[in-house]
């Protein structure tokens, strides 16, 4: 049975909270409610004047602005899928993304117009193509200027497309992670309840929008429940620091929240009027978690998920946050920890995290290989990861089952030495990978980052104390001191990336 989908839920909050802001931006501007149901339907008008059908993808690789958030709501209002993309990415990158999703209409910067018209005719792709910069000027912007006022959602069904979110591309090629009109709702839905959202919040809104933590968690999360966004186009501590006096909400990444810790403002007089502080998209230290809250009184909240999935698990917005852990599975939402055979494992073994809910995506874009690999026979999906749950149904993650290293026949879980290297006084983070070693097959082999200044001593030393805590086996042969650790846009440190330098550098040390 149809219905109106994601945007029709939005539509009815909208209606709702018309004459409460939805949206303030750096200057001081903001929007009502009402406002931005309108901006969204001259949007989907305009892109229906680009010939646009119902099913069609836009691609997306534009900055964050009121106007790019506008443009997804405008596309869940007329039935298009969106595409966004990490505006970071180059040509070549491009160029695999704009071949496999086939857009009808590509959204770029007016600066970057010439070199995508020139891979539009390289790709013999007939999408149309406008701008949209981050002031929100463009040929995007003039033509939802000039377009109506008046637009009926378009019905949709629950299962029918909503995004495509490519996954982060750590290792390997991209790949399209289709998501459901009720996959994202049922999600928003979930979390805002969850997370105690209502129409007095205001969330502190410094997140990339290609991303499914900016462009899903929080902005659903807000928008289905009526509060404000305090929309910000970058991240910066200082002023991150100033906003906390108006917000009620804040979701970051972990750099966020360190990068809060170096500010001298960062005191519990600065986030009284805080009830919620979220963590996501990568690992947050345990030490991280414990200064946070020594220096604010506040437990940070940190939750699970993933592109294809959405959010699965989450620490409680009222009882105990575990430092450490991702908490349990969200309503509605199963997970289990599996072995080799997808055989459901007890608490305290470690094994393959796999989960079913309205949240799972549909599959893969164009690939039902892929789609059908990392499905089990009874529909689980395997995230890939490898966690373990504690005996009160909290979940660790350990780290990427394709992480795992193998040496001398003994399974080896990053994670666990990295958490005993980051534990030594003057390590800033680390991270641990497998190098192919003759002997052992693979050599656990760690990249340690000091704080600045720090004497945390010499390779040796550190192999000293990790030996002292942990079997033979787990201790890293090798142990290379770097500037800092190769991430994604998101936070999370690429792990080939890293796996690859740290091998040229052992070739050329001759070790």
């Amino acid at each position: 049975m149809a219905d109106s989908g994601l945007y029709g839920a939005l539509e009815h909050s909208f209606a709702r909270h018309d004459a409460r802001r939805a949206l303030e931006v750096e200057s001081g501007q903001s929007a009502t409610y009402r406002e931005l149901d309108t901006e969204v339907a001259r949007c989907a008008s305009a892109l229906r004047e680009f010939g646009l059908r119902r099913g069609e993808r836009v691609v997306a690789q534009v900055a964050k602005s009121p106007q790019a958030l506008v443009l997804y709501l405008a596309c869940l209002r007329a039935g298009f899928v969106y595409v966004p993309l990490n505006t970071a990415y180059r040509q070549s990158e491009l160029s695999h993304f704009v071949s496999d999703a086939e857009p009808s209409l590509l959204i770029c910067s007016p600066a970057a117009q010439g070199e995508i018209r020139a891979l539009l005719r390289t790709l013999r792709s007939s999408a149309r193509l406008a701008t949209l910069d981050a002031a929100g000027g463009g040929s995007l912007a003039e033509a939802v200027r000039q377009s109506s006022r008046q637009f009926a959602t378009v019905a949709v069904e629950p299962d029918q497309l909503a995004a495509i979110i490519y996954t982060s591309g750590t290792t390997g090629r991209s790949k399209g992670a289709m998501l459901t009109h009720r996959n994202l709702l049922s999600n928003g839905a979930v979390l805002a309840k969850t997370w105690g959202f209502g129409s007095r919040d205001v969330l502190l809104h410094v997140l990339p929008i290609f991303h499914v933590h900016g462009l899903f968690v929080a902005t659903h999360c807000a928008l289905l429940s009526g509060a404000m966004l305090l929309w910000r186009a970058t991240f910066d501590a200082k002023a991150t620091l100033a906003d906390l006096a108006r917000a009620t909400v804040m979701m970051g990444v972990p750099t966020h929240y360190t990068r809060l810790l170096a500010e001298a403002g960062l005191t519990p007089s600065a986030c009284a009027g805080l009830r919620l502080f979220v963590s996501g998209s990568a690992p947050l230290l345990a030490d991280t978690f414990r200064a946070f809250q020594r220096r604010t009184g506040h437990a940070i909240l940190e939750r699970y998920g993933m592109s294809e999935t959405g959010m699965i698990t989450s620490n409680p917005l009222d009882g105990e946050r575990r430092g450490g852990t991702v908490g349990r599975p969200l309503p509605g939402i199963s997970v289990r920890v599996t072995d080799a055979q997808d055989r459901s494992l007890p608490s305290g073994d470690t094994g393959g995290i796999q989960v079913r809910g309205d949240n799972v995506f549909a599959g893969y874009w164009r690939d039902p290989v892929k789609t059908r690999e990392e499905f089990t026979g009874d529909g689980w999906f395997r995230t890939g990861d490898v966690g373990v749950f504690d005996g009160d149904g909290y979940l660790s993650i350990v780290g990427r089952a394709k992480d795992l290293i193998i040496t001398g026949g003994y399974n080896v879980y990053p994670k666990e030495v990295e958490a005993v290297l980051d534990a030594i006084p003057g390590v800033a983070e680390s991270a641990v990978v497998g190098l192919p070693h003759s002997d052992f097959g693979e050599a656990v082999t760690a990249a340690v980052v000091l704080n600045p200044g720090s004497q945390a001593g010499t390779e040796a030393g550190i192999i000293a104390h990790v030996k002292r805590q942990l079997a033979n086996y787990k201790v890293p042969k090798r142990v290379y001191f770097v500037a800092e650790l190769p991430r994604n846009a998101m936070g999370k440190v690429q792990k080939s990336v890293l796996r690859q330098k740290l091998a040229e550098q052992a070739a050329q040390s001759g070790g």
